[in-house]
């Protein structure tokens, strides 16, 4: 089911009074950034994990067939690794729509690394982050459950298994762990 979530994110302007400020990508934003930016660097927020069960309708499956995206949930002492891009505030408008379905702004503290993978600064910044309440969350299940329903989902925005196997390496690339999507990515072999 699609919620719709633009207008609501247009009233969560957190930073209203910057000229730029920092969005947080822990998904297809590490390695699909088809916005302008002002910088990039790869960073990490504390406390959530990222999980693949946010249910997607309008980009990697369909109404019929939704595929499975990903989302954070809380995690106490968890590190989930992305990367952080320096945008004017006129470029939320189109991530508003690109993350529609389901997904609300929310403020978070990120910390950026250095080019030797250590914490090197912080800064408040956005995720966009689908909970537990909206209709398109699919929740928890079976790994072999997830992969399964992610090999055969495909929408306007591509398969689903090119979304998870990208996501995957783009984490590589970090140099990031993440247990979660790397044994879904092997469940696709």
């Amino acid at each position: 089911m699609l919620l719709d979530t633009t207008a609501v994110n247009q009233q969560r302007n957190f930073f209203s009074d910057h000229d730029d400020l920092w969005l947080f990508g822990y998904g297809s934003l590490i390695w699909k950034a088809d916005f302008t930016y002002l910088d990039r660097q790869p960073a990490y927020i504390t406390g959530w994990a990222r999980r693949f069960w946010q249910a997607s309708h309008d980009h990697r499956g369909t109404l019929e067939a939704p595929g499975r995206v990903a989302t954070l949930i809380p995690a106490p002492g968890a590190v989930c690794h992305g990367m952080a891009y320096r945008i004017t505030p006129d470029v939320l408008a189109p991530l508003d729509v690109r993350e529609k379905n389901g997904y609300l702004r929310e403020k978070v503290p990120l910390t950026f690394i250095d080019e030797t993978g250590r914490a090197n600064g912080q800064s408040e910044g956005l995720i966009y982050l689908a909970s537990e309440d909206n209709p398109a969350f699919l929740g928890d299940a079976p790994l072999d459950v997830i992969a399964r329903q992610i090999a055969n989902a495909h929408g306007p925005s591509g398969s689903n298994r090119e979304y998870l196997v990208n996501l995957a390496q783009a984490l590589r690339d970090l140099g990031a762990e993440d247990t979660h999507i790397f044994e879904l990515e092997k469940q696709l072999v």
